[in-house]
Parts: structure tokens; C-alpha cells; sequence
């Protein structure tokens, strides 16, 4: 078997699995013929790596660029906002908003 049952491959262009059911942390998958241990729980629809990508690589779901990797991602590696900037919309996070209400004298929110 090439890839676990649980992965979806949405267009055989895409660079990532949807995940049809939950994995646990410390679970062996395989993912393109390869034993992969997830490194932590992942839910339903999340999205993880078909194949290792370099920083700077665009991401692909549904065949279409979803967004950038801002950060080398091992196969089988959950995809996510802590290592994909998004094509659409600003990624944003609790340290960004921290950051900005200290610059501005505010409060995050």
C-alpha cells in the first residue's frame, strides 16, 4: 500500500492529503510508500504533506496553489498555518496581534 486509506488525494496535482479521519501522535502511516510517524494528534480535514517541500514551494489543493510553505515540511508533516502562508487570506497569529498591541500601546485582540 502507497498511502494510508485515511488520506485523501484530492487532485493528482495536489502536494497535500486531506485526512479523512483523526491520527494520533506516535501513529505510523504510510504516505507515498513511506512509514511515516505523526508527530502530533491531527484532526479530521487537516492537510499533511504528500511529499518533503522546500521553503518557498507552493502548496497545491484541489490542483491550485492554497498557499506558500514558509518553512521545510517533511512528508507526512501536518500542513498548517505554522508553516504555510496563505494565497488568500493573511495568516495571522497570537504572537502577531501581541506584537501589534504592544507597537500601537493597546491590547491584543
Amino acid at each position: 500500500m502507497d498511502d494510508d486509506p485515511r488520506l485523501i488525494l484530492l487532485d493528482p496535482r495536489d502536494t497535500v492529503f486531506v485526512l479523512r479521519g483523526r491520527l494520533a501522535a506516535g501513529e505510523t502511516i504510510m504516505v507515498g510508500g513511506t512509514p511515516v510517524v505523526v508527530a502530533r494528534d491531527l484532526p479530521i480535514a487537516h492537510k499533511i504533506a504528500r511529499d518533503a517541500m522546500k521553503a518557498g514551494a507552493k502548496v497545491l489543493k484541489y490542483g491550485a496553489p492554497i498557499g506558500v510553505a514558509t518553512t521545510d515540511i517533511a512528508r507526512g508533516e501536518h500542513v498548517h498555518v505554522h508553516n504555510v502562508r496563505s494565497d488568500y487570506t493573511p495568516t495571522y497569529t497570537i504572537e502577531t496581534a501581541k506584537g501589534r498591541a504592544e507597537a500601537t500601546g493597546g491590547q491584543a485582540s
